[in-house]
C-alpha cells in the first residue's frame, strides 16, 4: 500500500505541474519556484509531515519536498543557535542532496561533452 501512495501522490504532483505548463503562461523555472515555496508553506501550517507520512518518497522526492526539508532545517536550527539558524539551518539540512547534485552534475561535465546543433 506504501508503494501505491507514494506513487499516486508523486503522480498527482507531477500531472499539476503538467497542467500549470500546458495551461498557463508560467515558465518551467517559476513552477519550480512554486514548488519549493509551496513545500515551504504547507510544511509550515503542518499539512506536509502528514503528507510524507502517508507518500514517503512520493512526497519526499519532488521540489515541494526540498522546500519542506530547508524549512524544516531552519526551524530546528533556529530553535537550537537562535537567530543565527536563519542562515545555516537550510543548508545544513540540505548538504546531503545539495553536495549530490553537484557532484553528479560535475560527473556529468566531465564524461560527457555537449554536442554543437
Amino acid at each position: 500500500m506504501n508503494y501505491l501512495f507514494a506513487f499516486v501522490i508523486g503522480g498527482l504532483l507531477c500531472v499539476i505541474g503538467q497542467l500549470l505548463i500546458d495551461d498557463t503562461k508560467l515558465t518551467p523555472a517559476r513552477i519550480l519556484v512554486g514548488y519549493v515555496v509551496a513545500g515551504v508553506i504547507l510544511g509550515a501550517v503542518g499539512v506536509y509531515p502528514a503528507l510524507v507520512e502517508l507518500a514517503g518518497a512520493g512526497a519526499t522526492v519532488p521540489l515541494c519536498g526540498f522546500g519542506n526539508l530547508l524549512a524544516k532545517g531552519i526551524r530546528q536550527d533556529v530553535d537550537a543557535h537562535g537567530l543565527l539558524g536563519v542562515l545555516t539551518g537550510g543548508l545544513t539540512s540540505a548538504a546531503g542532496g545539495i553536495t549530490a547534485a553537484m557532484l553528479f552534475g560535475l560527473l556529468s561535465a566531465v564524461f560527457f561533452r555537449a554536442k554543437e546543433k
